[in-house]
């Protein structure tokens, strides 16, 4: 039985697996869902990696009070390269149950995909590397490590600040970060690309207190019109993000992002207008954007005939790679500053930043892993951007300065991840099993590790 026919015999094996997985609430947010959930979900995947030959593997705390699943696998040659698996077991919340056409942690299959949150997200990676060393069995050809963490949707940095203080238990040569996808389902792709981001709020203050807009409006200053200006800087009348500092005139040396699959991928009709004056791929991942997520002002229902004295906005800025997220950060505060009305006092508090990344795509894993994904797939791999921001994937580039980094996975946009109604499609899993599978033959072929760099360190 060649690979492709043992990942296909393990499908039945991984929907039942996944569908214990999905069940477990593991969302890393004690407010929300208990946190035995998530020890739950960590002790699960363990033992689960523990049966694929992990014999270490162990659940570790980490300094945002999550655990994370480590392991180890030694393959019988001394001299071969090794390889750390990343996925990670938390998930985000469900958000509106009513905007579910299932339950959100039942997996449940619909038109021939797997619905229920985190059947993509990640846990369906974390199937794809079991089904991957299952598939493998004992003929593995490579050293393995396993990192699995708790707190990947909170962005809390748990094991962004673990993996510094214990590189020796995860150094490599390559690095599968396997929590993106492909293009689309059946389109094999590497994401080459990460946006990096600054969280931001600004607020505006006007007036003492509220005050009669009948008495008063006009010469009043207006904190929440005041605002409206504010924000409305940030784009131009095409819709481009503008912030002032920064480029934005990028473009996208990978695959394209036709309009058409655009729309149809964010549920939009096909004639619908898209802001914006450039292409989708340019400016999805080459260039600034920037997205208002929350603003605090009187509410419609309930409001009175006042001016407000008081308005905030919570806001989102990504940043393509070559920007560095301090001097983003700066630039945007500048920019509010300068755009607000001399009548109002404006402040902005910088709340969080995360740096871009652009892993290199000329390394023994790349061509390994294109092998790998033209073989599964039967149609060449194809280069990505991806939208999101990894921290994690800058903090593994500086501990381990010699790896090479990959970041596949099982997600592709029908999956609607961090959404109501996320799925994953069966093929994507099995598709990308044999993929993995692929890949740690062809890498192990390809190379030897050199001696104190990625050579395989016992924990």
């Amino acid at each position: 039985m060649d690979l492709r026919d043992r990942v296909n015999a393990l499908m039945p094996r991984a929907r039942e697996e996944l569908a214990h997985l999905v069940a477990m609430r593991s969302v890393a947010d004690p407010r929300q869902f208990p946190p035995e959930e998530c020890r739950r979900a960590a002790t699960w995947v363990a033992d689960a990696f523990a049966e694929t030959g992990f014999a270490d593997a162990r659940l570790v705390d980490t300094p945002d009070g999550s655990q994370a699943v480590l392991g180890s696998r030694r393959c019988a040659a001394e001299n071969a390269p090794t390889v750390l698996l990343y996925a990670h077991y938390d998930v985000q919340p469900p958000l509106d149950d009513d905007a579910w056409r299932t339950p959100p942690f039942r997996l449940t299959e619909v038109d021939g995909r797997w619905y229920g949150r985190g059947a993509a997200d990640c846990k369906g990676n974390i199937l794809m590397h079991l089904t991957a060393l299952r598939a493998l069995g004992d003929d593995l050809p490579v050293h393995l490590k396993l990192v699995v963490e708790g707190s990947e949707e909170q962005g809390t940095g748990g094991l962004e600040a673990f993996v510094p203080e214990h590189a020796e238990l995860l150094r490599a040569d390559a690095i599968l970060v396997c929590d993106t996808g492909n293009a689309a389902v059946g389109q094999p792709a590497v994401t080459v690309s990460l946006r990096g981001m600054v969280n931001a709020v600004v607020s505006v203050e006007a007036l003492p207190s509220a005050l009669h807009s009948g008495m008063f409006g006009g010469p009043a200053p207006d904190a929440l019109a005041a605002l409206v200006t504010v924000l409305a800087s940030l784009r131009d009348s095409e819709g481009n993000t503008t912030v002032d500092g920064l480029a934005h005139d990028g473009t996208w040396p990978g695959a394209p992002y036709p309009a058409a699959r655009f729309r149809a991928d964010i549920g939009l009709a096909p004639d619908a207008v898209l802001p914006g004056d450039g292409e989708i791929a340019d400016l999805l991942w080459a260039r600034p954007a920037v997205t208002i997520l929350g603003i605090d002002c009187p509410p419609v229902v309930g409001s009175a005939a006042a001016i407000t004295p008081r308005a905030r906005a919570r806001l989102n800025l990504r940043i393509p790679p070559g920007v560095e997220p301090d001097e983003a950060a700066h630039a945007l505060t500048e920019h509010l500053r300068a755009a607000a009305p001399r009548s109002v006092r404006l402040s902005v508090e910088i709340e969080a930043v995360g740096p871009p990344f652009r892993p290199a795509i000329d390394g023994p894993a790349h061509r390994a892993m294109a092998d790998a994904m033209q073989a599964a797939y039967g149609r060449p791999m194809s280069l990505l951007g991806q939208g999101g921001s990894i921290p994690l994937c800058t903090v593994f580039a500086e501990t381990c300065p010699g790896a090479e980094l990959l970041l596949i996975g099982v997600e592709e946009p029908q999956a609607l991840i961090h959404a109501p109604n996320e799925s994953v499609a069966p093929s994507e899993i099995s598709a990308m099993a044999l993929t993995e599978a692929l890949f740690l033959q062809n890498y192990a072929a390809s190379r030897v590790a050199p001696w104190g760099t990625g050579r395989f360190y016992a924990q």
